[in-house]
C-alpha cells in the first residue's frame, strides 16, 4: 500500500515504553516487533519482557544496558525457546541475573527474516504486508529534541558502523512528496509525537 499505520489498523501496537537510563533500545525494538506480529496473528496484544533480553541474551553478542542488536535478540528468542511477559519479568532498566523460566514463556519465534542494509523497498514491503519491523539508525544530537513533523538529518551517516539506536517502524507514508517512516521509539510517550 501507499501508506500504512499499524497503530490505526487495530490493537496491534503496544503503548510506547521507556528504556530509562539503560542502553536497551535493542530490546524494545525487538519486543515491539514481536508484540505486533503476535497481535496480528492471534488478535492478542501482549507486553513482552525487555528485561529478559537485557539479562539473558549475552551469548548472542548482546550486552544488556551497554547495547545489542535486534537481529541477535530474535536469534536468542528463537534458540532459547521463548520470551516471558512483562508482568512476570518486569523491566528494571539495569543489568541483572537471568531469571528466565521456560514454563512462563508466552512468546516464541519460529523464523527471522533479515532485510539487508539499504533495502528500503524490502522494508516498505515487510511493514506494508506483514507487521512492524525493527530497524536501527544513527541518532544525532538534534534527534533528541525532535517534537513533531517529518524528521530528516543530512548529517546522518549511511554506514552501518555509525548505527547507535534501534526503534520500530510501525508504518510509512508521504507528506508533500517526502516519504517518511512512522517510528515507535523507547524514550517514553513525552518524546516526539507521543513517543
Amino acid at each position: 500500500p501507499d501508506s500504512i499505520d499499524w497503530r490505526k489498523k487495530g490493537n496491534y501496537v503496544t503503548p510506547v515504553k521507556n528504556q530509562g537510563p539503560c542502553g536497551s533500545c535493542w530490546t524494545f525494538s525487538t519486543t515491539g516487533c514481536l508484540e505486533s506480529a503476535i497481535a496480528i496473528a492471534t488478535g492478542k496484544l501482549l507486553s513482552l519482557a525487555e528485561q529478559q533480553l537485557v539479562d539473558c541474551a549475552q551469548a548472542f553478542n548482546n550486552h544488556g544496558c551497554s547495547g545489542g542488536l535486534p537481529s541477535q535478540a530474535f536469534e536468542y528468542i528463537l534458540y532459547n525457546r521463548g520470551l516471558m511477559g512483562e508482568d512476570t519479568y518486569p523491566y528494571r532498566a539495569e543489568n541483572g541475573t537471568c531469571k528466565f523460566q521456560p514454563e512462563k514463556a508466552i512468546a516464541f519465534v519460529r523464523d527471522v527474516i533479515n532485510i539487508t542494509q539499504y533495502d528500503e523497498d524490502g522494508m516498505v514491503e515487510a511493514v506494508g504486508k506483514h507487521n512492524p519491523v525493527s530497524f536501527a539508525f544513527e541518532v544525532t544530537s538534534n534527534f533528541m529534541h525532535y517534537r513533531k513533523g517529518v524528521y530528516s538529518n543530512p548529517q546522518c551517516e549511511h554506514t552501518p558502523d555509525k548505527v547507535n539506536h534501534a526503534v520500530l517502524a510501525v508504518g510509512y507514508g508521504e507528506e508533500d512528496g517526502t516519504p517518511f517512516w512512522i517510528v515507535k521509539n523507547s524514550w517514553g510517550p513525552l518524546w516526539g509525537m507521543d513517543g
